[in-house]
């Protein structure tokens, strides 16, 4: 491999960045996979389409990590979340210029597909792959991938959680949830949350959280009635930060235990015509990728 293998792989980098994330839903893993595809490639001979085929192996990567990955999130306590990166709430626009943001909710739609249907979803429908590729990852014939994706598709649908609003919008919502629920505002919470949101809360077994989904607006707004109250009594020096996760508009809440160990968590919302659809709260410390506000 001549020495220009290096800056033609870096050209496709961002491009690979973004096909691995949204397979795996994990900023560090997607990075991981982009960089075996680079050491593969780098001992590659000649290649005459070089994205067609770094894409192929990526995914592949991928597929590899997302069947091992769901053998053992069987055994993981509670509910699975994907990890948040966190940002400053800086300019909106900024985060437009990273590609490979997608939004939690949409990434936990894709947790819910097998590995297959999320490979062939992600690379046809996210990036026009065509079949005979995307059939060539998963060893099987066109038509079968042309199955997988149409399944995916069709459970992307039905369990997605509805969010259309732009950062500014999930902004006002959630500022407004935040203040009802720490009043208890029940006319206040009715008129900011759908009557079939969700709130799932990702705890990993390290801290608690609760271990199932919570559906509809009056038990989420009871839940989150109750967790904001606990927290504000029992957490020393707690504050609440507006953030980015993953592009989304959210907020990043620290503080410290009576016993001395810290509390670190992060909320964002699934917002769709002025109401919350889906809550998310990661609060499993492993999860939380702070960059620059470490």
């Amino acid at each position: 491999m001549p020495s220009s293998a290096a800056s033609e792989f870096e050209a496709h980098r961002s491009h690979l960045t973004a096909v691995a994330f949204r397979m795996l839903g994990n900023r560090s893993e997607a990075e991981d996979a982009v960089q075996e595809a680079w050491l593969r490639f780098a001992q590659a001979e000649e290649i005459r389409d070089v994205r067609g085929w770094l894409t192929t192996v990526t995914a592949r990567i991928c597929l590899d990590q997302l069947t091992s990955a769901r053998v053992r999130r069987t055994s993981y306590t509670g509910e699975w979340l994907p990890a948040f990166a966190v940002d400053p709430d800086a300019d909106p626009a900024l985060s437009a210029e990273r590609s490979d943001q997608v939004g939690i909710a949409l990434l936990v739609v894709l947790e819910r597909l097998t590995p297959e249907q999320r490979v062939a979803f992600v690379l046809h429908d996210a990036f026009g792959v065509p079949f005979e590729e995307v059939a060539a990852v998963l060893d099987t014939t066109p038509a079968a991938a042309r199955q997988h994706a149409s399944r995916g598709r069709k459970a992307a649908a039905e369990g997605g959680i509805r969010h259309s609003a732009g950062v500014a919008e999930q902004r006002r919502v959630l500022s407004a949830f935040l203040v009802a629920a720490q009043s208890g505002d029940v006319r206040a919470l009715a008129a900011v949350l759908a009557p079939d949101v969700v709130a799932i809360s990702d705890g990993g077994g390290v801290v608690r959280a609760a271990l199932r989904p919570v559906h509809g607006w009056e038990k989420v707004a009871r839940f989150f009635h109750g967790l904001i109250s606990r927290r504000m009594d029992e957490v020393r020096d707690l504050t609440v930060e507006p953030v980015l996760v993953e592009g989304d508009a959210g907020v990043l809440v620290r503080g410290v235990w009576p016993d001395g160990s810290p509390v670190l968590s992060v909320l964002t919302a699934a917002v769709e015509d002025g109401r919350i659809t889906g809550l998310f709260v990661q609060q499993n410390p492993e999860k939380v990728l702070l960059g620059d506000l470490g």
